[in-house]
């Protein structure tokens, strides 16, 4: 009998799950995105774009689809996403696992300053910090636009529309993975004191590895609580928890 799972995704494991279910004989994935982003990346196979309407939406769409298990993908710090999941897969009575990357640690070296929301991001800023580097998503930019002493390198994978009204900032489009040489490089070029970044952990921490051989900064906002669920940190995990069930 074919099993339906549904991907909540919007991160590189959620993508990887996809690949994994669609060889996986008696599983079919369906991987949702926000729809957020113009041009994500297409997983493999069935893909849904767009909202749900809150838990009560997503509840319904489980039921209609008859899906026999979610996997919560979603990026670490979308947490409103994780919340409806696990509200709306308690009421259809669907098993819900949390797959989500294993989060940065602070290691040997390192000048973290770890804070719970962006707006005590900003407070931090305004002692010692001269010239940032905001590597965030375009929606977490605009309360930085007050601290009109202080030039921002802002990179993102799209620029924000409208613009926040940045005194001085420039914008650098790019997507991930990056090199410690390339992320060295570039923290060197424009004379970067402090780096502002969430902890969104993985393997893509080659921005925490130059700033820690450079002896910078970094303002990094913890991660948000979820609901106590089911978890994996890894596809191979996600893939022995669908066959357990």
């Amino acid at each position: 009998m074919l099993r339906t799972i549904l991907i909540l995704g919007g991160s590189a494991e959620a993508q990887a799950l996809a690949g994994a279910l669609a060889g996986r004989p008696g599983l079919k994935g369906i991987t949702a995105l926000a729809g957020r982003t113009a041009q994500p990346r297409r997983p493999a196979g069935a893909l849904r774009i767009g909202g749900f309407g809150g838990a009560e939406g997503l509840a319904d769409y489980l039921r209609a689809e008859w899906i026999a298990a979610v996997v919560d993908a979603t990026h670490p710090f979308a947490a409103r996403m994780g919340w409806n999941a696990a509200q709306a897969c308690a009421a259809a009575g669907v098993p819900l696992l949390r797959l989500e990357r294993p989060a940065w640690l602070r290691q040997p070296g390192d000048v973290w300053d770890e804070v719970e929301d962006w707006a005590a991001a900003v407070d931090r800023l305004r002692t010692g910090a001269r010239r940032v580097l905001l590597a965030l998503g375009r929606q977490e930019l605009a309360p930085f636009a007050a601290l009109t002493e202080i030039w921002f390198l802002i990179r993102s994978v799209q620029a924000p529309e409208p613009w926040p009204p940045f005194a001085q900032a420039e914008f650098l489009p790019a997507r991930g993975p990056f090199s410690v040489a390339d992320e060295r490089a570039l923290l060197l070029e424009h004379g970067i004191d402090t780096l502002v970044c969430k902890n969104s952990g993985g393997p893509t921490g080659a921005k925490l590895e130059a700033a820690r051989a450079l002896g910078l900064r970094v303002v990094m906002r913890r991660r948000p609580p979820r609901p106590e669920t089911a978890r994996a940190d890894g596809v191979d995990q996600a893939l022995a928890w669908l066959e357990r069930l």
